[in-house]
């Protein structure tokens, strides 16, 4: 496998993973601005654990939800999802790290190596459909609930953490791709070839045992 392309993929799942971690505890999954009085103009946001206020003023309110069982469906489904993303970034980091071959781990066993960092990338993938189905979901139900006329809640918008969140599934889809593609595109090539030595062929070598044959004929006998 070329180390270019396996450095490469290897970094976009890291960072990839970086930023699942980092959206995770993002608290602007969802806003929505209100307003008040002449005065007061106040701003909410959600994420999946909380939901706060802040006023012009400068007043900042948080309160965490209160029951995980009275939450929507689709936000526990979130938190597991992105939960399960980043559990499935951390095997995919530790197979990449195992599998690279500038790695000393495992030895030189090179199409070992590969086939970890092949299994590496799977994960890779697989963080990048949890992620990115968890935030499609949210978002999804944030437009649901904007564009309908008879919902009487607070009508939000998408948050940075889910653009954060977007970004994360890309790179680890295509981190992914380029490294499970790299190690099977190349795996034939990673064999040790075995050089060929054609068979020793035995020189025969055949003497002919010349006799001379004894003349038992002198010059005379022709007379």
């Amino acid at each position: 496998m070329d180390p270019v392309v396996e450095a490469l993929a290897g970094f976009m799942g890291f960072l990839s993973w970086i930023m699942v971690g980092f959206a995770l505890p993002h608290r602007y999954w969802k806003e929505s601005t209100m307003d008040g009085n002449i005065i007061t103009i106040s701003t909410v946001y959600e994420n999946l654990w909380m939901s706060c206020a802040t006023e012009s003023t400068g007043v900042h309110t948080c309160r965490d939800f209160p029951s995980l069982i009275a939450l929507s469906g689709y936000i526990q489904a979130t938190r597991g999802l992105m939960i399960a993303s980043i559990v499935l970034g951390t095997f995919g980091i530790v197979g990449t790290l195992i599998g690279m071959q500038c790695s000393k781990i495992g030895g030189e066993n090179y199409v070992l190596k590969g086939r970890i960092a092949a299994i590496g990338g799977v994960f890779f993938i697989l963080q990048g459909l949890c992620t990115m189905i968890a935030v499609s979901w949210y978002a999804a139900n944030i437009t649901q609930q904007f564009f309908d006329q008879f919902y009487a809640g607070i009508k939000y918008e998408i948050g940075q953490g889910l653009y954060i969140g977007w970004s994360s599934a890309v790179l680890a889809l295509c981190g992914g791709s380029c490294l499970l593609c790299a190690c099977i595109s190349n795996s034939p090539g990673e064999k040790t070839p075995y050089p060929y030595h054609p068979p020793s062929r035995g020189q025969v070598r055949s003497t002919v045992a010349t006799s001379q044959t004894p003349s038992n004929y002198g010059r005379n006998a022709y007379v």
